[in-house]
């Protein structure tokens, strides 16, 4: 942190005035900034759980279990010493490394916990004032992802144990006419009309920026959320969130497909990452080894890749009537392995052209998985979905991310809207589509090339 010679990181206080702009920040809360400052350190663990901040005072008690033994590693200090946090490792204490080519959040192992935030810009949010919040954002986030508090955070100790928390930046068309227009791909806009299923609300669709905040601690998401949204406020305005959750971490063995509402595995044929399918699904980039023909697939920028999210409401109450076979009859493959129904195991391939005794396709012409089949080397997408219960509704956050939309999302919506038997019980509700732009490294910041 870039401190004046006392110490008091008001240097630091000065940079993000400049950020937001003259007037933004007021006298109270840049006046907390400088006295908050002071200590605003990496959170770290104590060099003696039993120590006092500092070494003066009396002796902190080590944290204890319900049992009395110790119950975690150590302490955490996410806002200096003043800010001291009794931290689990390494579910609270793992973090997931912000900078790099890429972004976080995309290829990560999912967490357990999203939330996806959307914002509108502010009609005065010119080309300078969105690198601006950028910046900012960019700050904020690369400081709660590794389990500091951002700059004058009030509450220090909610950043203390980031449980793999993550921050990924999404543009939407707005925000990229008013940066770089001539660098938006063709396909950032609204997806064509499904009118057979879709009963869009507009509460849960579009928006200019994207914030997807995952993680394992809903603590930590709600504090990061906050810290977000506030630091956004000069420059753009709440337009939607959207909540999400997938089975605790620890809850089954690493690698396990997750389960929608509807007890189905989610997620089978996603590509691994770091595979050469994934590269050329997501990143639009040619792995080293890959034999595969060349791709048509070309990345809106490099580094870059892109999200659609859409709400699903499953109409659970109607879905429990149906008995087991006839779901699995629905889906295509069996509710408890996953498997195909032409198959044993959650990964054998799905025979289309499997008939049972009575000469009829085992996988019916409707059925979900030959609706949502994958035509072609460059079909396909990354399936990062989360559940969701919200007020009386129940659906699924479907979030694909693919190198292409127009080219690879599109089409297995087409098939799905047209004649997926599983529509007769789910229904999409939001909709919207963002750039999902590079990493950035230690001293950039998220977006920075469209402004170079």
């Amino acid at each position: 942190m870039a401190s004046t010679e006392d110490g008091t990181g008001t240097a630091e206080v000065g940079r993000r005035g400049l950020l937001l702009g003259a007037g933004v920040l007021g006298g109270g809360l840049l006046g907390s900034s400088v006295g908050y400052a002071a200590g605003h350190t990496a959170a770290r663990p104590a060099s003696g759980a039993g120590s006092a901040p500092g070494g003066e005072g009396a002796a902190t008690p080590a944290p204890q279990s319900a049992s009395g033994q110790i119950g975690v590693d150590g302490w955490a200090e996410p806002g200096g010493e003043s800010a001291r946090v009794a931290v689990s490792s390494p579910v609270g204490t793992d973090t997931i490394a912000f900078h790099g080519p890429r972004q976080a959040g995309i290829d990560t192992p999912a967490q357990t916990h999203a939330v996806f935030l959307a914002f509108d810009l502010r009609e005065n949010a010119d080309r300078d004032a969105i690198g601006r919040m950028l910046r900012l954002l960019t700050d904020d986030a690369a400081r709660l992802t590794q389990g500091r508090a951002t700059l004058a955070d009030t509450e220090p100790e909610l950043a203390a144990a980031p449980a793999r928390l993550t921050v990924t930046f999404g543009f939407g068309p707005e925000l990229l006419r008013r940066v770089a227009p001539d660098r938006a791909p063709a396909w950032l806009r609204p997806l064509p009309a499904f009118e057979r299923i879709d009963e869009l609300d507009e509460a849960y669709c579009d928006g200019d920026l994207l914030l997807q905040i995952c993680g394992d601690d809903p603590m930590s998401i709600a504090h990061a959320r906050r810290m977000l949204t506030k630091n956004a406020r000069a420059f753009a305005q709440p337009r939607w969130a959207q909540t999400g959750f997938r089975a605790a971490r620890g809850a089954h063995p690493n690698g396990t497909t997750m389960r929608n509402l509807f007890g189905q595995v989610d997620g089978t044929a996603n590509p691994r990452p770091e595979t050469a399918p994934s590269e050329r699904l997501v990143w639009g980039a040619r792995a080293q080894g890959d034999a595969s023909e060349p791709t048509r697939l070309t990345p809106w920028i490099e580094d870059g890749t892109s999200l659609v999210l859409r709400r699903i409401r499953m109409e659970l109450d109607t879905w429990d009537e149906l008995d087991r076979p006839a779901k699995e009859q629905v889906i295509g493959r069996r509710l408890g392995t996953g498997a195909p129904l032409t198959g044993e195991r959650e990964d054998d391939p799905v025979d289309l052209e499997a008939t049972g005794p009575t000469g009829f396709p085992v996988i019916s012409d409707v059925a979900h998985v030959r609706r949502a089949r994958l035509d072609g080397p460059d079909a396909g997408m990354l399936r990062r979905g989360y559940n969701y219960d919200d007020a009386g509704e129940s659906g699924l956050l479907f979030a694909a991310y693919q190198c292409d939309v127009d080219a690879q999302f599109v089409p297995v919506q087409e098939r799905l809207a047209e004649s997926d038997h599983l529509n007769i019980w789910t229904t999409p509700v939001g909709s919207a589509v963002f750039a999902i732009p590079p990493g950035c490294p230690e001293g950039g910041y998220i977006g920075q090339q469209l402004f170079d």
